[in-house]
Order: structure tokens, then C-alpha cells, then sequence
């Protein structure tokens, strides 16, 4: 087969999924003529610089990296001794699916903490932070949490805050996976700095990927020059230095330039929220056999569904199955999400229900 017989689909199971934004490609190519110098010291890169500043405030510093595992591997590893772990939940991507790369590459140790909504919270924390100074048990030096979280509900800047205080009243860094911080943008209808450094976050791991970027991820270090200038080596050491980095920070410079990123993300959001509207209507009508236990508060949404017509629904519109136990599936909408895919599902949805 060649490329010019390659299908054109659409599906459900992730952002990932979809392809590069088109403004995104104009930004590369924009930056494409002549030569610059590699490894971030170009003009690009500079006016990225500047560009986050303004978004987290002016002492964030920001590092382009390749993909959100890279991001978070190194983000961890610029606050935590060998020694040392790092609290998150136990659906946190940085534990389940993230193959291991926290703890191979890095040797941090994952601290899991069982949520019902993918959230965590203080009360969550605070009975495992004991034997403080023990040689037997693993320190605790940090938390880390996920925005958009991976069952797709929002923390709120107060719920973000409260960890922010405990974690510092802690002597623990905080640490936000913001794979799908677009998401969490434009659902809380906040800026990235009210709900990062204002809130009290101290480094984040900021997602180009899923939003439209193609290889275009950051560690955003937001109050620490001291993290600053560790960030550079753990990087380098990690792999995650591109070497044409101005067609990196081209993108995420784009990203944030006329607020494309949110922008991207409230139409995902919206497209969620149509179809979170239209599966709960087949629920009333499906005799109990579809429910919709989760809240669609971003981009994801998570019906469970009669397990034998999963795998017919599969081959119209491609998803991922949550919960083989349950029959909980994963919907996930993309910036490209148009509202004929969302009809389409729900009505492939319907005829294999027969309601």
C-alpha cells in the first residue's frame, strides 16, 4: 500500500489523534527560511521566552521539549532527589500510561493514591506523609496532579490553591501535568497564570500535542531560579533537547498568540458537551442498558455502554474501552471534532441500540 492510498477517518479515541492545526503549519513554515542557531539559543526560541511571560507571569521560564512523557520526566526530576517520591493519583497518566518512564528513566518512585474522580485533594494526602526522615520509606517531596485529569474532570483554582498551601506548608514542590491544560483553560474560563502561578503551582508540564502542535511540548518553571537552571542539563540528559528548536517554539508561540489554544480547546469542549447532551438523552431511552456516571467538564466523555455493541460501534467511529468490567468507554474530542462526527456516533449509537 502506498501513502496515496491512505484512508481518511474519524474517530473518538484521542486528541492524539488528530492532526496538525493548520495555523501551526503556517507558523513552522513561517520560520522556515535561512539558518538559525540550534538548540534553543535562536530568535525564536527568545521571543518564546517572552511570549510565556506573558501568559504565566514574568518569572516563568519555559523549555521546549518533544511529548508530554518527556515533559514530565523532566520536570520531576528537577525536584526530586533519588530518594525521594512523588505523590499523584492513581489514574494519573505519569503512573499508567506513561510505560514506566518516571521510574526507568529518572528512578523516581510513583506514590499512588486512589481517587473516584481523578482528583486529589489535602485530606486525599495527608495520612501518607509519615516516617518523614525514615531511611526505610521513600520521602515524599512532591505532588504531582493533572489538569484536565484523565476521567476529564477540572480542578478549580481553589482546589488547585488548597494543594499549592498544603504542599508547601509540606516543604513539597507541586507539580500540574497540563497535557490538557488548553481544556482546563477553557473550561474554568481563566487565563493559564490565574490558575497556575497564581494558585500557587511550581512547575507545569504544558501540552501543544493534544491541542494541534505537532512535537511541541514545555516545562514551564514558574517561581524558581534555581529549577530554572537545573531544567537545561535534565533536559539535555533526558533527550528532550530538539535541535531545530525554532520550529518548536514557533508552534507554541502560536499556540498562545490570539489565544489559539483555548480557542481550539472550547470548541473540543463544546463538541464534548453536544455529545455528553446526546448520550444521556439514548440513556433515557435505553432502559438502563447506557448511563453517563462522569461529569463532561472538558473534552472527554464517558458512557458505559452494553458490551456487545462496542466493538460494532468501534468499526464506525474507533474509541478506546475504559473499563472492560463495567463496559466504560472513553470518548475523546479534538480540536478538529466536527459536529456531523458527534451526530454520526450518536446515530450509529441509536441504530445499534434500536431506540
Amino acid at each position: 500500500m502506498s501513502l496515496g492510498e491512505r484512508k481518511v477517518w474519524r474517530g473518538f479515541a484521542s486528541d492524539n489523534y488528530a492532526g496538525v492545526h493548520p495555523e501551526l503549519f503556517q507558523a513552522m513554515q513561517a520560520v522556515n527560511e535561512g539558518h538559525e542557531r540550534a538548540y534553543g539559543d535562536d530568535f525564536v526560541t527568545g521571543e518564546l521566552s517572552k511570549a510565556f511571560k506573558a501568559q504565566f507571569g514574568t518569572a516563568a521560564e519555559v523549555f521546549p521539549v518533544f511529548n508530554g512523557t518527556g515533559a514530565n520526566v523532566v520536570a520531576l526530576s528537577s525536584v526530586l532527589k533519588r530518594w525521594e517520591a512523588v505523590v499523584c493519583a492513581e489514574t494519573a497518566h505519569i503512573n499508567s500510561d506513561e510505560g514506566g518512564a518516571p521510574e526507568k528513566m529518572a528512578g523516581i518512585k510513583l506514590w499512588t493514591i486512589p481517587t473516584t474522580d481523578g482528583k486529589l485533594t489535602p485530606a486525599l494526602i495527608k495520612p501518607h506523609l509519615f516516617d518523614i526522615g525514615s531511611v526505610h520509606r521513600a520521602q515524599i517531596a512532591a505532588i504531582s496532579i493533572t489538569q484536565t485529569t484523565e476521567l476529564g474532570t477540572v480542578y478549580s483554582i481553589n482546589e488547585v490553591k488548597a494543594l499549592a498551601d498544603f504542599a508547601h506548608e509540606n516543604n513539597l514542590f507541586l507539580h500540574m501535568d497540563g497535557a490538557r491544560l488548553s481544556n482546563a483553560a477553557a473550561a474554568l474560563g481563566k487565563t493559564f497564570k490565574e490558575f497556575t502561578t497564581d494558585a500557587g503551582v511550581d512547575l507545569v508540564s504544558f501540552g501543544g500535542t493534544k491541542i494541534g502542535a505537532l512535537a511541541a511540548e514545555a516545562v514551564v518553571v514558574l517561581n524558581s531560579e534555581a529549577l530554572s537552571q537545573s531544567i537545561p542539563f535534565l533536559r539535555k540528559t533526558s533527550m528532550q533537547l530538539p535541535s531545530k528548536m525554532r520550529f518548536v517554539s514557533a508552534q507554541l508561540i502560536a499556540l498562545l498568540e490570539n489565544d489559539l489554544a483555548v480557542r481550539s480547546a472550547k470548541h473540543a469542549n463544546a463538541m464534548a458537551q453536544a455529545l455528553d447532551a446526546g448520550v444521556r438523552e439514548i440513556a433515557a431511552l435505553s432502559n438502563g442498558r447506557v448511563s453517563v456516571p462522569n461529569p463532561t467538564q472538558a473534552n472527554a466523555v464517558f458512557p458505559i455502554l452494553p458490551s456487545e455493541i462496542i466493538e460494532a460501534l468501534q468499526e464506525e467511529y474507533w474509541f478506546y474501552v475504559w473499563d472492560y468490567r463495567t463496559g466504560q468507554v472513553r470518548w475523546m474530542c479534538a480540536w478538529d471534532t466536527k459536529p456531523e462526527d458527534v451526530q454520526g456516533l450518536l446515530a450509529a449509537l441509536r441504530s445499534a441500540l434500536k431506540v
